[in-house]
């Protein structure tokens, strides 16, 4: 599908000129191309993302004194057993509206255009639906204070993370929750699996699974 953009537009314009309904039909386009088993939220632990050794980081996610703990880069499609779909069709700029919805959730603007691209149009939704369906999973979830917003330092256990994070949504079973690190064992992400009406599900071989004893969370600033 990524190799077909000129065609992906062309259909949709030609729509635009033979009918009444040119959203409905592009929609429907976008539909036809989702095939995916489940969702995967996405929360990043914004702390050790920002103590990465690059350049490319936003002082709207990473500046002093933001106080960011988990933030969401995405809900993503996901096949069972092997990574989802993505760059599903061509896609349109979000409107602003969306994002400012949105920037609660997803700090930036860049991030939350990036989404949709990569992620958003292999869901079969509107922009506008598939960004409501990310805030209402993310509003779904309760993260205990002492990992959102941990004081100091810490090592976790893999285990122990999602089982605290199990014991906090009790609609979640603990196989809901995967963790993702990074080469140095800080915590990259917290993944949460969900069917696609956004009820608990456990996660297939796709989420991944963290083979460190433990895990890293530095403090929030």
């Amino acid at each position: 599908m990524r190799n077909q953009p000129t065609f992906a537009v062309a259909a949709c314009g030609a729509f635009l000129v033979l009918t009444t309904n040119a959203s409905d039909a592009c929609k429907r386009r976008s539909e036809a191309t989702a095939e995916f088993a489940y969702y995967m939220l996405v929360l990043s632990y914004a702390p050790d993302f920002c103590a990465l050794s690059s350049d490319d980081k936003d002082p709207r996610e990473c500046g002093t004194g933001r106080r960011f703990g988990f933030v969401v880069p995405g809900l993503w499609p996901q096949s069972e057993s092997t990574r989802g779909p993505e760059y599903c069709s061509p896609s349109r700029p979000v409107f602003q509206d969306i994002i400012e919805s949105t920037l609660k959730y997803i700090p930036t603007e860049s991030l939350i255009q990036h989404e949709w691209a990569a992620h958003g149009t292999c869901s079969g939704l509107s922009a506008q639906d598939y960004f409501a369906a990310l805030r209402k999973a993310r509003d779904s979830l309760s993260i205990p204070t002492e990992i959102n917003e941990a004081s100091e330092e810490w090592q976790v256990s893999p285990d122990e993370l999602e089982s605290k994070l199990a014991s906090a949504n009790p609609r979640f079973p603990k196989s809901a929750f995967r963790t993702y690190y990074y080469r140095d064992g800080e915590l990259g992400e917290v993944r949460v699996c969900m069917n696609k009406d956004l009820s608990p599900r456990a996660c297939g071989p796709s989420a991944g699974e963290c083979r460190f004893r433990t895990v890293t969370l530095l403090p929030v600033r």
